[in-house]
């Protein structure tokens, strides 16, 4: 952060700014310690905390449990005494570490540089501080344990001169409820990689905190998205995508200026706590999306210390509700992101116009589509349109009304339900069957096929194919709601009679006007199916329909899928195509066996 009146922005910070074309702001920062500020210090329960080692590394920690932890003393002091791990904790160390337990150390010169980020996850609000330790120490004090003798603890007390604040916004924090909790630390890994246990923090890790510095100061702040949101690159390098916020470039620009940075991933339910320290690339546009498709602006962090500690934490978290904000995890190009096949900037793009919409009940609808000179598709794979110029709106920081519409990409992918007829030419048309859940299909919905809409093609792809060996009896999907289009771009390949294949549809009975309209289509694939409605209330008009299903030969349940349903069948190799929650009970039902899916998660 750089807060001098006499230069608002420090030179990484104008830098990046221009770079991403940011109209010129004021700095926000003020050169004392608010009002704002020192009351989060006093209401936060929590208490992220950077500085540097005696080799110049930055390290970030996590302090706290409860509130009142800290408290203005007057002039812009700050005062903070809270237990810590007093061993294991590598800002412990580098701030109070050269004195003796119990020993006052007061520093001289102005003190040692520090930064941090008062946070309270629940009510999603944040302050960041800067500023010099000038005197701290830690000391070992007895803990009252209920129903339990006393424990020590290491308790650390700083006295904190605070001449740089800024309110910060709550955009990606997810809630967490905190309590305190002992510490009662070991080091399990540390070295220059990642170890298992560091890998598996990261991995399911909604959060993290890091601090960067400049010759003059340093900057603490908070880095959140869902689970997953940190990909690992390899045992020696992760990456972060940088999502929209402020736009002040805070740490982006001190990354500029000395690319060293340190993070650390808290583990709220068991205390665990993984501190790295590193070095850092910023990529932007074609070399940010070439890495993590989907991503403008993302941070490569190479590893040059990583220190996995065990009940390290001095509080323990409950998750609550996550951000609003959080955009869906995007992987990286090696892990098979689909968006890292699309076609290169620049290449001449295809565009698809849309000539024909067929509503099929309340959320379902059939488009097909028209391609002048054709594509090539297979059976069975999908194709990704970019609706990016018809609902981009260009930057915005927050949008209370309608947070999921930020951070997209408008980029989505489409199992084509069309069989291709020309089997190797290009085809002309193609259709889609598609429920409406978000914006994007939203739009699309919206759309009259008499207006000449038309929408970018990026790339068709995938190898969902249904494969049936004439030794091996029965070939079984499983298809949950729209699932069941990948089986729909194929049935002229499939061998739908008796004994040969068998499809377990499960459906909502808002969807069996669905479940009709397709097996009214193909009368052989009714035969082979067995419908499994979740949820039931009777009526006339649905009773109709049942029975309708039913005369055309198709099995009707009204209950859920069961794991008998899926054993009775015996097949070794399984189709499947279904939500996360459908398919985890799937994969359970169906141990050793070979099952077959697609996956569009990201």
């Amino acid at each position: 952060m750089a807060f001098s009146l006499a230069m608002p922005w420090n030179e990484g910070e104008e830098k990046m700014q221009h770079l991403l074309r940011v109209p010129e702001l004021d700095n926000p920062t003020a050169t004392m310690l608010t009002p704002q500020a020192s009351f989060m210090l006093e209401r936060g329960p929590l208490l992220a905390l950077g500085t540097l080692d005696s080799q110049s590394r930055p390290w970030t920690t996590l302090w706290g449990g409860s509130v009142g932890f800290s408290e203005p003393l007057g002039g812009g002091l700050i005062g903070t005494r809270t237990l810590v791990d007093g061993k294991n904790d590598p800002v412990v160390q580098a701030l109070v570490g050269s004195a003796e337990k119990g020993e006052m150390l007061q520093l001289k010169d102005g003190g040692k540089i520090l930064s941090g980020l008062a946070i309270d996850l629940m009510t999603r609000k944040r302050v960041k501080i800067a500023g010099r330790m000038v005197a701290g120490t830690v000391k070992e004090v007895d803990v009252k344990v209920e129903g339990d003798a006393d424990k020590k603890q290491d308790q650390i007390q700083l006295i904190t001169k605070i001449d740089q604040s800024l309110g910060n916004c709550p955009k990606y924090l997810n809630e967490y409820s905190i309590s305190q909790a002992l510490v009662t630390s070991r080091v399990l890994s540390q070295g220059p990689s990642l170890s298992d246990e560091g890998r598996a923090l990261i991995s399911k890790s909604d959060m993290f905190f890091l601090s960067t510095s400049t010759e003059i100061d340093a900057d603490t702040n908070h880095r959140g998205g869902p689970p997953g949101f940190v990909r690992i690159i390899s045992s020696t390098q992760i990456i972060y995508p940088e999502y929209s916020g402020n736009r002040l470039y805070q740490s982006l620009g001190n990354l500029l200026m000395n690319p060293k940075i340190g993070v650390t991933f808290p583990d709220y339910e068991t205390g665990n706590i993984l501190y790295i320290t590193g070095t850092t690339e910023i990529l932007v546009g074609a070399d940010a999306a070439s890495l993590l498709p989907g991503s403008n602006l993302a941070v490569r962090i190479s590893i040059e210390e990583a220190r996995f500690v065990e009940a390290g934490l001095p509080f323990r978290g409950v998750r609550k509700t996550p951000s609003p904000y959080n955009p869906l995890v995007r992987t990286l190009a090696s892990e098979g992101n689909i968006k890292a096949a699309f076609s290169a900037p620049g290449s001449e793009r295809q565009t698809a116009r849309l000539v024909k919409k067929e509503a099929i009940g309340e959320s379902v609808a059939r488009f097909t589509f028209s391609v002048s000179g054709g594509i090539d598709y297979q059976a069975g794979q999908w194709i990704a349109l970019d609706f990016k110029e018809e609902l981009d709106i260009g930057y915005e920081h927050m949008r209370n009304d309608d947070p999921t519409s930020l951070n997209d990409d408008f980029v989505r992918t489409f199992t084509i339900s069309s069989f291709p007829k020309l089997q190797g030419g290009k085809e002309k048309d193609f259709e889609m069957t598609i429920r409406k859940v978000g914006p994007v299909t939203g739009y699309l919905f919206r759309q009259n096929e008499r207006a000449g809409f038309e929408v970018p093609i990026l790339g068709v792809g995938g190898e969902f194919t249904i494969k049936q060996d004439s030794g091996q009896g029965v070939t079984p999907f499983i298809a949950g709601g729209v699932g069941i289009t990948p089986l729909l771009g194929q049935l002229p390949n499939v061998d739908l009679s008796s004994g040969k294949f068998k499809l377990l549809w499960t459906l909502k009975l808002a969807d069996i006007d669905l479940a009709v309209d397709i097996l009214q289509r193909h009368p052989a694939l009714a035969k082979c199916t067995a419908l499994f409605f979740t949820t039931i209330i009777s009526s006339r008009s649905t009773d109709e329909k049942m029975g309708k299903l039913e005369a055309m030969g198709v099995q009707v349940e009204k209950r859920r899928l069961a794991k008998s349903d899926v054993e009775e069948i015996g097949a070794d190799t399984w189709y499947l195509c279904a939500g996360k929650p459908l398919r985890k009970a799937m994969l359970s039902w169906l141990p050793g066996k070979n099952v077959v899916f697609e996956d569009f998660d990201y």
